[in-house]
């Protein structure tokens, strides 16, 4: 995968979270919503907060979805991060 994100945007792989409850009642993949997590897998040169492999949480309707070979992305405005998760 070749991206470079340009203005103060990043590219971002969604990370799956996990589909059990605490009592452990099993999610159906279709009542599930799509993850508000994700790590950074591109930064536009402009920005220095964030980088490369950090975890971030981001807005729930923020980005735009984009498909880069067989994997999907979401590219992010920095304002749309809410967060990096340590």
């Amino acid at each position: 995968m070749n991206f470079q994100p340009l203005g103060k945007r990043v590219l971002v792989k969604r990370v799956e979270e996990t589909n059990t409850t605490a009592s452990g009642i099993i999610i159906p993949d279709n009542a599930k919503e799509k993850p508000l997590r994700g790590e950074i897998v591109a930064v536009s040169k402009e920005l220095s907060e964030v980088q490369n492999g950090d975890k971030v949480l981001f807005a729930k309707y923020g980005g735009t979805e984009v498909k880069l070979g067989d994997e999907e992305y979401l590219v992010l405005s920095i304002d749309d991060i809410l967060g990096i998760v340590k």
